[in-house]
C-alpha cells in the first residue's frame, strides 16, 4: 500500500493525503501548472517539503537514495542526455542489483522488444531522437522495477511517460504497466491525454492551482461537471465501441 500523508510543498502543492492499494494504476489529470509534476516528484522524494509517504511500511523519506531506488522507480518529465555511452550501458545502470543474469538478460531483451529498441542497443544515447530518448528512459525505469527481477520495488512514478511515442509505442507501454500492476505493483502517472485515463485508470486525483480537487475512482472522478469548471471546456461523454469517450463540445465555462 502507498500512504500519502499531508503531502505539501511551500507555494506548489497544498496538503494531499490519500492511501493506494497494491494493484493500483492512478492518473494524475489537470491542466498545465496544476502541480501534477509536483505532486509525482514529492512523492518520489525528489522534491522537499511537508507530510509523509509511506510504501509497504517503508517511511520513504528516511531512506538513502540508493534504498529508495530498491523500493521506487521515478520517470521525471524530462531529461536530456549527457554522455556518448551506448543504449545497453545506460540500461545497465538502471538493473537492480543482485539481480539474476540470465533473468536480466530475458527482461532486457522483454522491455526492449516491447518498445521498439532492439537495434538502437549499440547506439550513442546523443544521437536518439526524442521518441527514441523517451523509449530508453521507460525501459530503464522499469528494469529497475521489474518483479521478476527486484522483488523489494513496488511503485512506478512516470511524469508524462506517453510524451514523444507513437500509437503502437503508447498501447506496448500501457501493457508494460499492466503487467507490473497486477504483480502488485502500484503505478502513478501523470497525464494529459483525458480518453486515456478513462480507458485506463483505476483511481484519479484531479488537481487545478496545486490542489487535489477530487480523489477517486475513474468512474467518480471523471465527470463532465467536475472536468469543465478545472479545465475550463464543456465535455460530454459518448459511449463508442464499447468504450466511453469524452469530447470538447463548442463553448467554454
Amino acid at each position: 500500500m502507498l500512504e500519502c500523508h499531508n503531502l505539501s510543498v511551500p507555494g506548489r502543492l497544498q496538503a494531499f493525503t490519500s492511501h493506494v492499494n497494491a494493484g493500483c494504476r492512478v492518473h494524475i489529470i489537470g491542466p498545465n501548472g496544476a502541480g501534477k509534476t509536483s505532486l509525482l516528484a514529492c512523492i518520489a522524494g525528489m522534491l522537499d517539503g511537508g507530510g509523509s509517504v509511506n510504501l509497504a511500511g517503508h517511511p520513504l523519506d528516511s531512506l538513502s537514495g540508493k534504498a529508495l531506488s530498491q523500493l521506487r522507480g521515478y520517470l521525471c518529465q524530462q531529461s536530456t542526455p549527457v554522455s556518448m555511452m551506448p543504449v545497453f550501458q545506460f540500461l545497465s545502470l538502471h538493473q537492480p542489483a543482485g539481480a539474476d543474469p540470465v533473468l536480466l538478460e530475458q527482461t532486457i531483451g522483454m522491455l526492449t522488444s516491447a518498445l521498439h529498441l532492439q537495434n538502437k542497443l549499440s547506439r550513442p544515447v546523443t544521437r536518439l531522437s526524442g521518441g527514441e530518448w523517451q523509449r530508453v528512459r521507460l525501459v530503464a525505469v522499469l528494469l529497475q522495477v521489474w518483479p521478476t527481477l527486484n522483488p523489494h520495488a513496488h511503485l512506478l512514478l512516470l511524469d508524462e511517460p506517453l510524451n514523444s511515442l507513437d500509437v503502437a509505442q503508447q498501447l506496448a507501454l500501457d501493457s508494460l504497466i499492466t503487467q507490473f500492476c497486477a504483480s502488485g505493483g502500484i503505478a502513478v502517472i501523470s497525464d494529459h491525454d483525458l480518453n486515456h485515463t478513462m480507458h485506463y485508470a483505476d483511481q484519479v486525483w484531479l488537481m487545478a492551482d496545486g490542489r487535489v480537487e477530487r480523489a477517486g475512482t475513474r468512474e467518480e472522478v471523471m465527470q463532465v461537471d467536475l472536468l469543465a469548471p478545472i479545465f475550463g471546456v464543456n465535455f460530454q461523454i459518448h459511449n463508442m465501441a464499447g468504450q466511453q469517450w469524452l469530447m470538447t463540445t463548442v463553448g467554454h465555462n
